[in-house]
């Protein structure tokens, strides 16, 4: 479609964005009513909410519009599959400039609709603002199937830490972007639509999971978290960690020793939990630790030690490559 969105209007915009969607059988009401209905069978609604800002989160240079709503969804749904939920439902709230070409936010929706077909989800409804730059607001829904949900603070001492889904990806391609360039494509695509693996968090509960999260914010940080609302100490073997050769690549051409990408690079949305030792995991599950009593040392270290070098994500920090 051509033109504005300040020339299309906002209802007009709003007809045009969900004529693209898909729905699924939990979708009782979908777009076009005062708010969506969404079934629950198991009266329980995990939610989850997230915010992507132009030029903080998302650079249009560098990603589509079909990228940023395939990321942005990818990052909220995976926090519902990490607390060993069902991913059912999407809500957008969109801030959006009027001179805007039209397509940018229909390409947008695009994206999220995909994204929410890959999880087994539906954008049900939201809204849209007029602002002066680009800001993408995503709320998640999940059922949790009868199932308890997983907490962080489930982790006890002798429990194995595993880990599924890329790690230290994302920052690379990052780091690759960065630097002018448009390949490795695999990392750079990383980058722009992280891949999480949804159905594992729904399937890490079954398996007796004691504590979970998606790894957004970086292993270590996010371990931290486990280790922090667990009370407990987090170890991990770096050996136990395979970096692809590509990778290594990349760091030595940018000078970064690339297990700095894989303990403090976020925005892979890779699975990490902490499972009983007897508990067999599938092939997809990798073991890199081990949960620990609490001592004087730092809540999660490598090999034993305090990791030193600077790394993880702080919305109020500096941004981390």
């Amino acid at each position: 479609m051509k033109g504005t969105v300040g020339e299309l209007g906002e209802f007009g915009l709003i007809r045009e964005l969900t004529s693209r969607l898909t729905t699924t059988p939990a979708v009782r009401v979908g777009p076009g009513d005062d708010a969506a209905v969404v079934a629950a069978p198991d009266r329980r609604v995990v939610a989850s909410t997230d915010i992507l800002v132009e030029g903080r989160h998302f650079r249009r240079d560098w990603s589509t519009a079909y990228d940023v709503g395939r990321k942005a969804a990818a990052q909220n749904l995976a926090d519902i599959a990490a607390m060993g939920a069902v991913p059912t439902a999407l809500l957008l709230g969109l801030v959006v400039p009027a001179e805007l070409p039209v397509t940018w936010p229909s390409e947008l929706m695009d994206g999220l609709r995909d994204e929410c077909q890959v999880a087994g989800a539906a954008v049900v409804g939201g809204d849209v603002v007029r602002g002066d730059s680009i800001t993408v607001s995503i709320t998640a829904l999940g059922d949790l199937r009868n199932q308890e949900p997983v907490t962080r603070a489930g982790a006890q001492p002798g429990d194995l830490v595993a880990v599924t889904g890329w790690l230290g990806w994302s920052a690379a391609g990052y780091a690759v972007l960065s630097r002018g360039f448009r390949s490795p494509r695999a990392f750079v695509e990383a980058h722009r639509r992280p891949e999480p693996p949804y159905h594992a968090g729904p399937a890490a509960a079954g398996l007796g999971a004691t504590a979970m999260c998606d790894v957004s914010d970086g292993l270590i940080a996010d371990l931290g978290h486990i280790a922090e609302a667990s009370k407990v100490r987090i170890d991990i073997r770096s050996g136990a960690i395979d970096i692809p050769s590509q990778m290594n690549d990349i760091g030595q051409a940018v000078g970064v020793d690339p297990m700095q990408w894989v303990l403090t690079g976020g925005e892979d949305h890779a699975i990490v939990a902490t499972f009983p030792p007897d508990v067999k995991l599938p092939a997809r599950w990798k073991v890199i630790g081990e949960v620990l009593n609490p001592s004087a040392l730092p809540q999660v270290t490598v090999d034993g030690a305090p990791w030193t070098s600077k790394g993880g994500w702080d919305h109020f920090g500096d941004i981390e490559s």
